[in-house]
């Protein structure tokens, strides 16, 4: 690891990342350092330490509006069923995760909640073999 491996930015990005999913951390920062150590620096950086890790929310409303976003989005299904776990590993029951997945059908419409189904059907599935 080069300087960029131990800086506070980074350290507050990976624990973030690890209240969302335990086993998180290493994969995506295995994942990220593979091409370069400035993705998790700038990109997680800004993500988790910067923005999700500010005061203004708790971690479990913040993943409850991930949920959401992403979900509207309709092209982040990875991200879509990890944030869904995460959600679930913060306090977000399944029937609140189905409540926002409805309401992703009446403001992003249809083909968006039928893709959130499917990755909320494998997040909970995953949670269930834990």
């Amino acid at each position: 690891m080069s300087e960029n491996a131990a800086t506070p930015r980074r350290k507050a990005a990976l624990e973030l990342l690890r209240k969302l999913d335990p086993g998180a951390p290493a994969k995506v920062e295995r994942n990220l350092d593979e091409l370069s150590e400035d993705f998790l620096e700038i990109v997680l950086g800004f993500a988790f330490a910067d923005v999700v890790g500010r005061d203004g929310l708790d971690l479990r409303t913040r993943e409850m509006l991930t949920v959401a976003m992403l979900a509207a989005m309709g092209t982040a299904s990875g991200q879509l069923e990890f944030h869904i776990r995460a959600a679930m590993n913060n306090g977000v029951t399944q029937e609140e995760i189905v409540e926002i997945i409805l309401q992703v059908a009446v403001y992003a419409g249809v083909p968006a909640c039928i893709n959130t189904i499917a990755a909320a059907k494998k997040a909970f599935q995953a949670t269930e073999n834990r």
